[in-house]
């Protein structure tokens, strides 16, 4: 196994290193924004085992192994320091790779992330990991729900619905499954009073998948951490990508 996960980079600049979340991929979990972060950073964009080209891990994710690999494909794209994103899952494996290799990390942000899955969250992801195993067709149903908040459902016609159900139904990550067990497992509660570089805490105010109370967790154990909350869902930052790009732009 290679230490270096597959990577693409875009622009020029300070480093930018920037994690997806479950099930994603770096160009499709921080598309919308890629073009805007690129015009002041060389961003790289990472994919995760089992995610874009990065092929499958035997046995589960270890947390450890997995930020240290994030720390080795910065390096090889030739980024000594870097500040770092994380969406999502992307959020707790950003925060252990800052304790683990503090003299490479210069900045840390979270998007709609968490630093271990309280009830809420952890249920929603043993149902994903339920109708995943036995591919049942109302995954798409539960993955937009979680995805997407009720106000920007509700503004969309029941066929755009449908094609969204679709989609999210189709085709999921080949690592999807061990993603979610990592999920499932991680806790980096321990890590948050450790982190001694600047930090952004962006919460979406619609998300029901990881709720905003996770986001306030980490802002309340970060020293230090600025806390803004953007409107939408889990995916806010897809759907309508200003908001965010806004505050990882004046945060960088």
């Amino acid at each position: 196994m290679s230490d270096v996960l597959s990577y693409e980079v875009a622009g020029n600049g300070p480093g930018l290193v920037l994690l997806h979340g479950t099930s994603s991929t770096g160009r499709r979990s921080w598309g919308p924004l890629v073009d805007g972060l690129a015009a002041a950073h060389t961003v790289v964009l990472l994919d995760l085992p089992g995610s874009g080209a990065t092929p499958v891990e035997d046995g589960p994710l270890d947390l450890d192994t997995l930020a240290d690999r994030v720390a080795a494909t910065a390096a090889d794209a030739g980024l000594r320091t870097f500040a770092i994103a994380g969406a999502s899952l992307g959020a707790p494996i950003a925060i252990r790779l800052a304790t683990r290799h503090p003299e490479r990390v210069e900045r840390l942000a979270t998007v709609v992330g968490f630093a271990r899955p309280r009830p809420l969250l952890r249920m929603n992801l043993e149902l994903w990991a339920a109708l995943l195993d036995r591919n049942d067709p109302d995954l798409g149903k539960l993955l937009v729900t979680l995805s997407f908040s009720d106000d920007y459902l509700a503004d969309l016609p029941e066929d755009q619905i449908a094609r969204l159900i679709a989609m999210l139904a189709t085709d999921p990550a080949p690592g999807t499954a061990a993603q979610i067990d990592l999920g499932l497992r991680l806790d980096v509660t321990a890590d948050l009073d450790r982190i001694a570089v600047p930090t952004l805490i962006v919460s979406a105010t619609g998300d029901r998948f990881v709720p905003p109370a996770q986001s306030r967790e980490l802002a309340d154990g970060i020293p230090g951490a600025r806390l803004i909350q953007v409107p939408g869902g889990h995916v806010s930052r897809l759907v309508d990508p200003g908001p965010t790009l806004s505050a990882l732009l004046e945060f960088h």
